[in-house]
């Protein structure tokens, strides 16, 4: 990446205003998930403390690559913002056999933001409501699990804990998360991973049955919820991270702005109040630990998608 170079040689670009217009942070998924609501917390506060509007474009499509594509084609300035987490920008490199971009050398990691963990979640009324509950389905029959398409976290995440509970989940692919949360509510699937906020709603009303989350440890604002690990699963841990990245080439001096403001803003109560009362925890990095972080975690998730056969052209 051309911001770990400039990094290594001690350089950095000359100093300019910035913002200096609108700035528009685009989310590769539809309205309603984590990353949309997390980038929707900090748009606001990032218009507040820059006096330009920071507006969220909702770009989905291709398994996010349709807005990582806009993103890397962008202007690199630092108007044009990804918000990215590692269901996209870590596996989709290892799952898709072309891809218009690249997912380390066009980008430029800014920001983290949050780790949230995924949850598995079964219609209300489901006789699977536990962890052990869910594994001895499986061994005793045939159950379904729904993702949001072949590749996906959803889908992984299914594959992942197969492998860890010596069992059988039979993956029923959707074109997006919505149809397959309407289908698990149908009762046409047994079960759903999912990010915590895109149900949060759904869990505290009852209407879906929460059976563990991925993450080691417990959301602060669903403690009543156990994670996999604590059902015996030790290892078991998966709690993606949310940032923003810019277009390849962004002055350093932009993208640390950026970086310093946005670690700034991480501190303050309401910030937190908003990301803990959707299962998110504050994350906050450099620019040269998200990217270390990144490469470590495109090794891991490669690695996951070739044990899936998961492929797409």
């Amino acid at each position: 990446m051309k911001l770990q170079v400039a990094l290594s040689l001690g350089l950095a670009a000359p100093a300019q205003a910035f913002p200096s217009q609108p700035v528009k942070i685009v989310v590769p998924q539809t309205p309603g998930g984590a990353s949309d609501t997390l980038a929707r917390v900090m748009s606001q506060k990032l218009s507040e403390k820059w006096g330009q509007p920071v507006v969220v474009e909702n770009r989905a499509g291709a398994g996010g690559n349709i807005g990582m594509e806009g993103v890397a084609r962008a202007p690199a300035d630092g108007h044009t913002l990804l918000m990215s987490y590692s269901g996209t920008h870590a596996i989709n490199g290892a799952l898709y056999k072309k891809l218009p971009f690249d997912p380390q050398k066009d980008f430029e990691p800014v920001a983290t933001l949050a780790t949230l963990p995924f949850v598995a979640v079964a219609r209300s009324g489901s006789k699977v409501g536990t962890v052990p509950e869910l594994v001895a389905a499986a061994k005793a029959g045939s159950l379904t699990y729904g993702s949001a398409g072949n590749g996906s976290v959803n889908h992984l995440l299914g594959v992942m804990f197969s492998q860890a509970a010596g069992i059988k989940l039979t993956h029923v692919p959707y074109r997006g998360a919505a149809p397959a949360m309407q289908d698990l509510l149908a009762g046409q699937i047994d079960l759903v991973f999912t990010s915590l906020p895109s149900v949060s709603g759904a869990v505290r009303q009852g209407t879906l049955r929460p059976i563990a989350l991925t993450s080691r440890q417990r959301a602060k604002a669903f403690a009543s919820i156990p994670t996999i690990a604590e059902a015996g699963y030790k290892n078991f841990d998966v709690n993606p991270w949310f940032g923003l990245f810019a277009p390849a080439g962004t002055p350093l001096s932009v993208i640390r702005r950026i970086n310093s403001d946005v670690n700034e803003l991480l501190t303050l109560p309401e910030v937190i109040e908003k990301f803990t009362s959707q299962g998110a925890e504050v994350f906050a990095t450099n620019p040269q630990q998200f990217d270390t972080l990144l490469r470590a975690d495109i090794v891991k998730w490669s690695e996951v998608v070739k044990s899936s056969g998961a492929s797409l052209d």
